[in-house]
């Protein structure tokens, strides 16, 4: 198109009417999805369309093209031909099209975006081509906003301080104002807080880009010592329809001022001091509040001007702490009463004051004296005692003296601690400290006990005695459980972490210290380390290996000798699906009796998982042949869901498919066969003779042992169940026991040379049996023979078939005789006697005549009836029909 616009710039210059660039404004919300019209180019441009009046001269027609294929190709979609300009299926977002920025940004000459903090416009060349001018149209598409962005806070918590002393009204600037990407009543309008606990409100100030800050007004008065946080919930909220909002946690923290002053709780204190009290002498403490934090809290403490100096010099006051102690020497010239006026001074507060009244009785005699003599370690006033000393271990000797000499001293231990101080007879001023418990350094490692001496006028002096234990060896390690279980999934990254072991000593120094060991039945792949005591394990584990392990760790301690406790560690492998079910053949093969009921049990299927849980549970499906078979997946029985028949097919090859409870699941297939064993269901079938009606001419010349024809039937079932006998039940004819039969092959064959008196019909009624067991079955057969020199009547015959009377099965199969059972009868004449008869008189002619004629006829009448219960008279008639010597019957009927 670039092409044919450079081509038509040049020699069209009289089209310069047409050549005109045009501006086309569209505008459209964000977020459309495509195929929304924006605007039809020509319709709006005014353009002749293909079915305009002026579309005959202009040829081509018309086509619109954009300059170049950039930003604007993937926003909207333009017709070639039509001008329609529709959105594409790249959703606009006018968030992400339009950054705020000034000016325009152009892509590749062909589309620009243009955007301002109000507009976003998307801007595309567009060329109008015909065959005689061309026009480059700008079209110019502002993408309305929508409101699909929520006001966001940048922080999702936000801290402001505010003074105290903050006034009513007081102003302050919340520093992350929400951000919401859309513009003009979409972006953010207000805010307000989910609780302004009756001292707090929003105000929302905007400049002159727009831009909207909250600001939190103070509305009461803050007082940080009743609180000094507020926690809210600033709420953003656009001008949407409807409105989205967006939040975020606002702190509103107090911050201190110097508006409280200290304070003693007392304003006089008073204190009494013994004339012979030591120096150093705690005589009181004072103590001044300040509910301020920080410097503001500060407080010292001072002597207020008008305490004298000379009780500034006897007591010593710390300024930090107010602690009183004496620190010189009471003496006869000492005041007996002192009134100590103490400042608490804060930071820019007036002081608070208290008075401290200080009496000092005056003693008139000399205190008892303490005098120690220690037999156990002793340094600079400590007694060092070892925790596994013994009971009753001496610890000091302490002689007791009275300076005057005129009054009774008693002494006494005043303290805590497992000590007692007896009199040591048989001296009355000798008295012995020592332990009456052992001692226990992880319970308590220091005791301070006061060894007190009083006389009868109630003077009284104490000396405190230290007692340091010093630690032993006497603890072993402890793990904090004995008993550590464990547990981690198979197939685990070599030097995997299992525990961190943690055994506490309560020994001190390196008595304290614990090293960590494995025992000696722990696997060799299982490391623990000496100092931190991290076990971990080198190799992957396999549940279906070993699901569980135990062993024992030591804790040792670093003392002399060392001391050490044992744990044991108990590891569960925990499962994971990493076995497929497996079968325990691949191929399985199941012999069934044919007619096997319906739904009984063929053979179970075993199949195991190695896994645990679900992921060893196993379902059993059918992957072909599913409208047969079913499987019993909990018990693994292959059932058949109808009877089967090995004449229709007499193997099934299956696919069995095991899936376990997994996830993912694993899955393993097995072949099965099923073969089905042959029951005797089928009888023999008789394919030779075709029908009980058919018949075979047997020529009266055929030669005995010669084969006439056969019987040849078959079995569907198998084995023995298919093995076919074959023997004659039942005889009918002139001389039937001339044919015999092969048991097993069926041929019939001629057991004897056939006379003028065996011509006839003969019927064989021959059983077909198998041998199946139990119980053998049969069928029966008509074979039908018709002896003679040719068949001259075969519709006699038919007739002889059909009113055959039926034969008698024989119990036994008969015997064929070796002789001849029939003799040759002759054929009987009547005409020799009548000849001779009329020789010998003529007289006599009528009776002999007629007497020969009766006993002719008698004869006859005999031999024409045995002949019919034979059913050999048959009238045969023409001559032999050479086809009849063939082995198989001529078939006269078709049933």
């Amino acid at each position: 198109h670039l092409l044919l616009f450079l081509l038509f710039v040049g020699p069209f210059n009289c089209f310069a009417s047409y050549s005109r660039a045009t501006e086309l404004f569209y505008s459209l919300n964000e977020g459309l999805p495509a195929g929304v019209l924006i605007g039809s180019l020509a319709h709006d441009l005014r353009l002749p369309t293909a079915g305009g009046q002026h579309q005959v001269a202009l040829q081509p027609p018309m086509s619109f093209t954009l300059a170049s294929h950039g930003l604007g190709e993937q926003y909207v979609q333009l017709d070639n031909r039509s001008g329609e300009l529709h959105t594409s299926a790249v959703e606009i977002d006018r968030e992400a099209l339009c950054v705020e920025s000034s000016g325009a940004t152009v892509f590749g000459g062909a589309a620009a975006v243009s955007s301002s903090s109000e507009s976003c416009l998307l801007l595309l060349d567009v060329l109008v081509l015909m065959q005689e001018y061309f026009r480059l149209v700008k079209v110019k598409i502002a993408i309305r906003d929508v409101n699909d962005n929520a006001p966001r806070f940048p922080v999702p918590n936000i801290h402001l301080s505010v003074p105290e002393n903050a006034p009513v009204n007081t102003r302050l600037a919340i520093e992350h104002p929400a951000l919401d990407p859309d513009v003009g009543t979409n972006g953010v309008q207000t805010y307000h807080l989910q609780d302004n606990y009756g001292v707090f409100t929003l105000d929302v100030e905007e400049n002159e880009s727009g831009e909207r800050t909250p600001y939190l007004i103070v509305m009461g008065a803050l007082d940080r010592e009743t609180q000094e946080e507020y926690v809210t919930v600033i709420v953003a909220e656009d001008g949407g329809s409807p409105p989205l909002v967006g939040s975020a946690t606002l702190t509103i923290g107090i911050s201190d001022i110097n508006d409280n002053c200290p304070q003693f709780s007392d304003s006089q204190l008073n204190v009494t001091l013994y004339g012979n009290s030591t120096l150093g002498t705690h005589v009181a403490t004072v103590h001044a509040v300040d509910v301020d934090l920080g410097s503001n809290a500060q407080i010292t403490y001072s002597y207020s001007q008008k305490v004298p100096q000379p009780s500034k010099d006897l007591f010593h006051l710390n300024e930090s702490i107010g602690t009183i102690t004496l620190s010189s020497k009471v003496d006869g010239d000492t005041p007996r009463l002192h009134r100590l006026i103490i400042l608490g001074n804060g930071p820019g507060c007036i002081p608070a004051v208290i008075t401290v009244l200080v009496t000092i009785i005056k003693v008139m005699m000399r205190p008892p004296e303490i005098v120690p003599r220690f037999i156990a370690t002793e340094a600079e006033g400590v007694v060092y005692l070892k925790e596994l000393d013994p009971i009753n271990t001496p610890i000091a000797f302490f002689t007791i003296k009275d300076p005057d000499e005129k009054y009774k001293v008693n002494c006494y231990l005043d303290g805590d601690g497992p000590f007692r101080l007896s009199l040591y007879k048989p001296y009355n001023n000798e008295y012995l400290l020592e332990t009456t418990k052992p001692l226990d350094y992880e319970t308590q490692q220091l005791y301070e006990v006061s060894v007190v001496a009083w006389n009868s006028e109630g003077f009284h002096v104490n000396k405190i005695i230290k007692v340091q234990v010093l630690d032993d060896n006497d603890n072993s390690p402890v793990f904090s459980q004995q008993l550590i279980e464990l547990s981690i999934e198979e197939n685990n990254v070599p030097n995997a972490f299992l525990t961190k072991l943690h055994a506490a000593d309560a020994d001190s120094g390196e008595r304290g210290q614990v090293s960590y060991f494995l025992g000696p039945d722990a696997p060799s792949y299982f490391s623990l380390d000496k100092t931190t005591g991290v076990l971990t394990v080198s190799t992957q584990l396999d549940r279906e290996e070993k699901e569980k392990y135990r062993y024992t760790v030591k804790a040792v301690d670093s003392g002399f000798p060392p001391r050490e406790s044992i744990a044991t560690v108990t590891i569960t492998v925990l499962d994971k699906n990493d076995n497929s079910p497996r079968f325990i053949n691949k191929d399985f093969s199941f012999f069934v009796p044919e007619n096997f009921p319906g739904f009984g049990e063929i053979g179970v299927i075993s199949v195991t998982d190695a896994d645990a849980g679900q992921n060893g549970w196993v379902a059993l499906s059918v992957l072909n042949g599913s409208d047969i078979f079913v499987i019993d997946t909990g018990k693994g029985v292959l059932r058949a869901k109808v009877s089967l028949d090995r004449e229709q097919q007499s193997s099934y090859v299956l696919w069995i498919e095991a899936v376990d409870g997994g996830d993912p699941a694993l899955s393993s297939t097995a072949k099965i066969t099923i073969l089905l064993l042959d029951i005797n269901d089928n009888p023999p079938l008789v394919l030779f003779p075709q029908s009980n009606m058919s018949y075979l001419l047997v020529l009266p010349s055929t030669l005995p042992g010669s084969p006439i024809t056969e019987v040849y039937a078959v079995d569907k079932d198998t084995g023995m169940n298919a093995v076919i006998a074959y023997s004659i039940i039942g005889r009918r004819g002139p001389r039937p026991e001339s044919f015999r039969i092969d048991p097993k092959t069926g041929n019939i064959t001629l057991e004897e040379s056939l006379m003028q008196n065996d011509y006839g019909l003969y019927r064989l009624l021959v059983k077909v049996s198998d041998h199946g067991y139990p119980e053998p079955l049969h069928s029966t057969v008509m074979v039908n023979l018709f002896v003679n020199d040719t068949v001259s009547n075969e519709s006699y015959i038919e007739s002889l078939l059909r009113k055959e009377p039926d034969i008698s099965i024989e119990e036994k199969q008969p015997q064929i005789s070796i002789e001849p059972t029939h003799k040759k009868i002759e054929s009987a004449s009547c005409m020799p006697m009548l000849v001779a008869l009329s020789v010998i008189s003529l007289g006599s002619i009528t009776l002999v005549t007629g007497m020969g004629i009766y006993i002719c006829l008698r004869k006859g009448n005999k031999h024409h009836r045995a002949d019919e219960n034979l059913e050999v008279q048959i009238p045969l008639n023409g001559r032999i029909n050479l086809h009849m010597l063939e082995k198989k019957p001529m078939e006269i009927s078709n049933i």
